[in-house]
Order: structure tokens, then C-alpha cells, then sequence
């Protein structure tokens, strides 16, 4: 189990009454840095039970870590208890691919895109719309974390597709295989499942 504790005994005690409180908290500790806004509600959905991210975001110990301590100086968060995910080999193979698409596109503004693409490919395992599994608060936010962290990628979903179904859809084209048998998405039976609407928000 990973606990969200930084090697620092003078970090503030965290407020757990509410998702919106750690958020706040958060931010106020935060350095300014691209991203610190987006990683907070990750965390703090995460910290009150929700999202289907696993512990540390889907990243390894040390990069955990080193993610709070350059966004979130200082800051201590309650150890996290979730089961890991049972994920077979075929969902694993599907996480490095979805990671080195996303590496090949970022931004390259920021050291955080990384942990960024590790943290949007394991959010693509789980079986809710993308943003909600993410933790994210609305679909604008996953839209505003794509546009900053992986412009050219975004630029892309010009038609406003599920980032899920996009992104899952450019390793199709990247292997040159074509799943989708359709001659347009205009004439597709399953239009919906790919361009319908998702909850605006959950935001407190």
C-alpha cells in the first residue's frame, strides 16, 4: 500500500471533511506550476473515495512521490486504501501503447506531462467515461488537460469524439488497424457510443 506521505513532519494537517476542502488545500500549497489544478482534483476525488484511478495514479512509487513534491510541497494526504487493479495482459499491453502515444504527443512545456500521460492511460482501463474515471470534475477539464498537455493529439478530435474512444482509436490508425467498419461516423449505428453527450460536471 502506498501511503500519500511526504518525509516531512512539519507538512499542515490535510481537511478530509470534504473534496472541495483538500482541493482548496491543495491549490494553496501548490507551486503555480502547469497542471497543479488538475492533479488536485484527481487527488481530492481520490482522497473522498471516488474515481477509479489506483493509489499513486496510476504511477510508480518514486514518480508518485516526486509528482507531490514538485506541485505539492509540503503537503501530507491520508494513506489511500483501494484494491489494486486485476488488469490481464491484454490491458496492460493496451496501457504501454496508450502511454507511448501520449508520450510521442505532449507539449514538451512541462515536466509533469509525463506523469500526466501514465495517469490518462490508466484512467482508459477502467469503465466509465474517461474524465469521471480520471477523477476530473467535468468533461472540460479532461478537454483543457488534453488541449494543454497534447495540442497536436487534441487538435485531432476536431469532431469532439469520447477522448476514450479517440485515444483508443488513434492506436488503431497508429498500427494501420481499422476496427471500425463504418464508410462515415455520420451513417454509423453506433454514433452515440462514440459522440453522445457525457454528464457536464460533477463538481461539488
Amino acid at each position: 500500500m502506498l501511503p500519500y506521505v511526504l518525509p516531512d513532519e512539519l507538512a499542515p494537517p490535510l481537511p478530509v471533511d470534504s473534496r472541495q476542502a483538500v482541493y482548496r488545500y491543495l491549490l494553496v500549497h501548490s507551486r503555480g506550476l502547469p497542471n497543479d489544478d488538475t492533479l488536485a482534483q484527481m487527488l481530492a476525488t481520490q482522497v473522498g473515495g471516488g474515481g477509479s484511478l489506483p493509489v499513486g495514479l496510476g504511477l510508480a512509487p518514486g514518480e508518485f512521490s516526486a509528482l507531490l513534491g514538485r506541485h505539492f510541497p509540503g503537503v501530507t494526504l491520508p494513506v489511500t486504501s483501494r484494491p489494486p487493479p486485476a488488469w490481464d495482459r491484454r490491458l496492460l499491453e493496451e496501457k504501454e501503447e496508450l502511454i507511448k502515444l501520449l508520450d510521442a504527443c505532449r507539449a514538451r512545456r512541462d515536466a509533469s506531462e509525463r506523469w500526466i500521460g501514465v495517469i490518462v492511460a490508466t484512467g482508459c482501463m477502467a469503465n466509465d467515461h474517461l474524465w469521471e474515471d480520471l477523477g476530473l470534475w467535468s468533461r472540460r477539464d479532461l478537454s483543457e488537460l488534453m488541449v494543454r498537455n497534447f495540442p497536436a493529439l487534441a487538435a485531432k478530435n476536431d469532431r469532439d469524439m469520447k477522448w476514450k474512444k479517440f485515444l483508443y482509436k488513434q492506436l488503431c490508425e497508429r498500427e494501420g488497424v481499422y476496427l471500425c467498419r463504418a464508410p462515415s461516423c455520420a451513417v454509423c449505428r453506433d454514433y452515440p457510443l462514440c459522440f453522445g453527450p457525457e454528464e457536464s460536471s460533477t463538481r461539488p
